[in-house]
């Protein structure tokens, strides 16, 4: 990654470094481990939000390379984490999928309050700054004002959008956007879809609907659908996550605003819980604050000094 990118990442993750990373720090620097020592840990863990089961099972492996007498030193308890934390967030290709033939059709999903359409603002920023062409369709017809704001930005981004009217079916305004794109060429469809609560089973059937419309219009569409999770929301993402996923075959997470939580480690508990990779995060209020995520950049954030 760049270093500007990872500097990005350390400036959103710094309040989970304050909470979590310089207590792990302040209690394992410069002391031998111990039983006691890797139970505070466990602590610490759950309370930044990596989820019980995680917590559960990475005290365990220490502990047991501990007792074997392969992790003596706190600091060697610090390297340990980090190495099975980077693990645990698995491998493989981050980026945003790229279709055979344009226009790549990325659909965003998720919940009311947070920041979704602020969020395809930012994609729609990365994907122009990559030199792609973008089209951004404005399915969420129901929010008051929905539609003017992602104007707003597709004035201010230079980007082309197509909309409907107020209460309009969301499933046609995507099927109009799918149509622009096709004859104007855009290299990327970019859909935004209006907030729903996850438990609100006919709104999320209203989701597979679009999801048909665009595949309909544009074979294999959508080719990316992103899910818009709220990191200060923390346990209640990853029901989330399961939901949409049940839905709408989520194939990766934009996690918003990591800048304003201490509990960062709630990526860790998303891909537990739903196998889906974070591939972007929000780390500011701008457009130009996404990045790309990177499992190495983010654990080494997380417990940056």
């Amino acid at each position: 990654m760049l270093r500007g990118a990872i500097d990005a990442i350390r400036r959103g993750l710094r309040k989970t470094a304050e909470a979590f990373g310089a207590g792990v720090r302040s209690v394992l620097h410069g002391r031998t481990l111990s039983e006691e020592l890797i139970d505070d840990i466990e602590r610490r863990l759950v309370a930044a939000d990596v989820g019980v089961r995680a917590a559960r099972e990475l005290a365990a492996g220490l502990r047991a390379d501990f007792r074997a007498g392969r992790v003596p030193r706190g600091e060697d308890a610090i390297e340990w984490l980090k190495a099975s934390l980077k693990a645990r967030l698995g491998a493989g290709s981050r980026e945003i999928a790229v279709a055979a033939s344009k226009p790549t059709v990325v659909l965003v999903v998720g919940i009311n309050g947070a920041g979704k359409t602020t969020s395809v603002a930012k994609i729609a920023r990365s994907l122009r700054d990559q030199g792609r062409s973008v089209l951004l369709g404005a399915a969420d017809t129901f929010r008051a004002g929905a539609v003017a704001q992602l104007e707003t930005w597709s004035r201010r981004l230079g980007v082309d959008i197509v909309k409907g009217t107020a209460g309009a079916d969301p499933a046609a305004v995507a099927f109009d956007a799918a149509d622009a794109a096709v004859a104007r060429g855009a290299d990327v469809l970019l859909v935004d879809t209006a907030g729903r609560l996850h438990t609100q089973e006919h709104l999320m059937r209203q989701l597979t609907k679009i999801r048909n419309v665009l595949a309909k219009k544009i074979p294999g569409a959508p080719h990316e659908t992103l899910l818009v999770l709220d990191a200060t929301s923390g346990q209640n993402a990853v029901a989330q996550a399961a939901a949409f996923k049940a839905a709408c075959d989520v194939t990766g997470i934009f996690l918003a605003k990591l800048d304003g939580t201490a509990k960062g480690g709630i990526v860790v508990a998303i891909r537990d819980a739903i196998d889906v990779p974070v591939k972007l995060v929000g780390v500011g209020e701008t457009p130009d604050d996404v990045e790309a995520f990177d499992p190495d950049a983010f654990v080494e954030a997380m417990f940056a000094a």
